[in-house]
């Protein structure tokens, strides 16, 4: 490259880690003081961009129409953060932090929908900034000025929050409840009125964010996961909480991503190496490279203890063994007395029940919360139908040795993660799924890329849907056995003694960190099993299999069914596919629908389903005593 080459992509990355910064500022600062992982911050982002596009139309493409539509953007977006906050999180805020997350999901599912009822489901190319639609010549190559102005914005925007913080009250006490929320409280500060405006704040720059993006890319639906992904990294590379961070961290991975386009396809050595596919993965090979090296990220500090410590999680119970008996005597019966339809529906919900199962054995008893768990379910899919379709392996050993494969990438992939804990780890694990996702994805001549793999079925005595779905029933319903079994093992219980007081564990002798280790290999397997009997149960498998959305629909099964039960897992996977494939069939608004019903269990039952009805029986038992 070319010292003007060098020079115009370090400028196209400052001019994108701009908006970066702006909504992952605004991401930290929630995080800070509310200790929510917010989900829904790509939404707003997304809103901002829609927003802007409607605003310049309404107001007209001159010069104050279009930056009066961008600050109007951003208000409105503020406007539906202060919402947010007031109607749902203010509710849940003594919840566990895993149920504000699943409430935060909620979220995405109602404004996507809202989105695609007032938009439509097209891109929306919005117009180049009126009086900045020309270029400027730097060292021979033409670069737009707005980029130039982006550039310029970020570092303003940082300023202005620098001051925000350290020169007035409302920055003292949002500084003050980072460190210690509980203490301010007692102080007599109205916390309500403080995180209603911190959300304000931090939906703003997420508006404000995706307002100035209008010029640069065009407003779609997908763009809630894309930019709360991009978000996240960002937030976690720079240190959670730390706006300093979160600005160098955005620089660093725009400016990666810019350089990426700009080298392009390299040889070296024979072997050609494209660096614009790795646009799509760079910043969590640069996430993972910083939380090996930094923990905490590259300003982050180690989290602030809580005086406010939740009640410890219920001992875990068996489920009964005449229960489990009824619901197998059904399981077994319905294919004889259903439709075809409804054997294929509950062959999927016994994969996923699994692969559901697989998540709550290291989210629960061994305390390890997954973003990325879908690629183990990916893995095991993908090496059943290459195993079967490459090697030509018969099903039956494709179908046994995929769950393996997967295993020893939970292998490697788990002895960076367990050394990790909190939002790091689950960032963590999210980068290596997205890593995986990514070969798989644009690794055309081995995985079929975006085709992906097609022509995976069982054999001629597994043709029958029938036939295929008790084996399902058996292979699933022997892996959710096997890791049930596990939980009421020696090892179960070191588990939970290493998540309850991991201090206390490691000083009787208990090497916390193998076990978390061997825990998470053994999850992967299970994911993988999973996997590979899905795949061969549609025929055909895609990249889809290994993505964030389905590692996302994993953690809603978990806490939706419930946490800290054994079945809840299996019922809130049930759920979830029972419902999602009922609603998608009824309404092209099924999220919107989805989303509520999510949010309706998240307000009444914060213990997950299974765990509010047992908490009513309890009392209607007392009742009655």
């Amino acid at each position: 490259m070319t010292f003007s080459s060098i020079l115009i992509q370090l400028l196209n990355g400052l001019a994108s880690a701009a908006s970066l910064f702006l909504v992952s500022a605004g991401l930290s600062l929630i995080f800070g003081v509310t200790r929510i992982v917010n989900f829904a911050h790509g939404s707003l982002y997304m809103l901002g961009l829609y927003g802007a596009y409607s605003l310049i139309e309404l107001l007209g493409r001159t010069p104050l129409g279009f930056w009066s539509a961008v600050v109007l953007a951003a208000l409105a977006v503020a406007s539906i953060g202060i919402l947010i906050e007031v109607l749902v999180l203010r509710r849940i805020y003594r919840s566990p932090e895993l149920f504000q997350l699943l409430a935060t999901f909620a979220i995405v599912l109602v404004i996507k929908d809202v989105a695609l009822f007032v938009w439509g489901p097209e891109d929306l190319v919005g117009p180049r900034a009126p009086g900045l639609n020309w270029s400027v010549e730097i060292a021979g190559k033409r670069l737009p000025i707005y980029d130039l102005v982006l550039i310029g914005i970020g570092p303003l925007v940082l300023g202005v929050m620098v001051l925000l913080l350290r020169r007035t009250r409302w920055g003292a006490l949002v500084r003050a409840a980072t460190q210690d929320r509980e203490m301010v409280g007692a102080l007599g500060v109205d916390q309500a009125r403080l995180f209603t405006s911190v959300f304000f704040v931090g939906a703003l720059l997420a508006g404000l964010g995706g307002a100035l993006q209008i010029p640069r890319e065009p407003a779609n639906l997908d763009l809630d996961l894309t930019v709360i992904a991009d978000a996240f990294v960002v937030t976690v590379v720079g240190g959670l909480g730390s706006l300093g961070g979160a600005f160098l961290a955005a620089i660093l991975i725009g400016v990666a991503k810019a350089f990426c386009i700009g080298i392009g396809t390299v040889h070296a050595f024979g072997v050609e190496i494209s660096f614009s596919k790795l646009t799509l993965v760079v910043e969590f090979i640069i996430m993972g490279i910083v939380l090996v090296l930094r923990p905490y990220g590259l300003l982050g500090k180690p989290p602030a203890m809580h005086r406010a410590v939740g009640e410890p999680a219920p001992p875990l119970t068996p489920p009964r063994r005449h229960a489990v008996a009824v619901w197998m005597v059904l399981f077994l019966v319905v294919p004889l007395a259903a439709d075809q339809y409804v054997t294929v529906l509950l062959t999927d919900i016994a994969c996923f029940a699994l692969f559901a199962v697989s998540l709550h054995f290291i989210m629960g008893p061994a305390g390890m919360v997954s973003f990325g768990h879908a690629a183990y379910f990916g893995l095991g899919a993908y090496a059943a139908g290459l195993l079967f379709k490459r090697a030509g392996l018969p099903m039956e050993a494709a179908l046994l040795l995929a769950p393996f494969c997967a295993g020893l990438f939970a292998v490697v992939y788990g002895w960076f993660c367990v050394r990790l804990s909190g939002v790091y780890l689950a960032m963590l694990t999210l980068a290596f799924a997205q890593i995986t996702w990514s070969i798989v994805f644009q690794w055309d001549s081995f995985t079929g890329g975006s085709n992906g793999v097609v022509g995976i079925w069982p054999s001629t005595w597994l043709g029958s849907k029938s036939a295929y779905y008790y084996m399902t029933l058996l292979l699933c319903g022997a892996g959710i056995a096997l890791l049930w079994r596990i939980l009421f093992s020696p090892f179960g219980y070191v588990l939970r003694a290493g998540r309850d007081s991991p201090l206390r564990a490691e000083a009787i002798g208990i090497d916390v960190r193998r076990f978390r280790w061997m825990a998470f290999v053994l999850a992967g397997t299970m994911a993988g099993l999973a996997g590979a009997v899905f795949a061969f149960s549609k025929g055909s498998i895609s990249p889809s299999v290994a993505s964030i959305a389905l590692s996302t629909d994993g953690l809603v099964m978990v806490l939706l069914g419930g946490i800290e039960t054994l079945t809840g897992p299996i019922v809130g996977g049930a759920l979830f596919t029972w419902l999602r494939d009922e609603l998608a069939r009824q309404t092209d608004f099924w999220r919107a629908v989805m989303g509520l019903v999510i949010l309706l269990i998240v307000l009444l039952f914060p213990q997950g389903l299974v765990g509010g009805l047992k908490v009513l029986a309890a009392r209607w038992r007392e009742a009655r005593a």
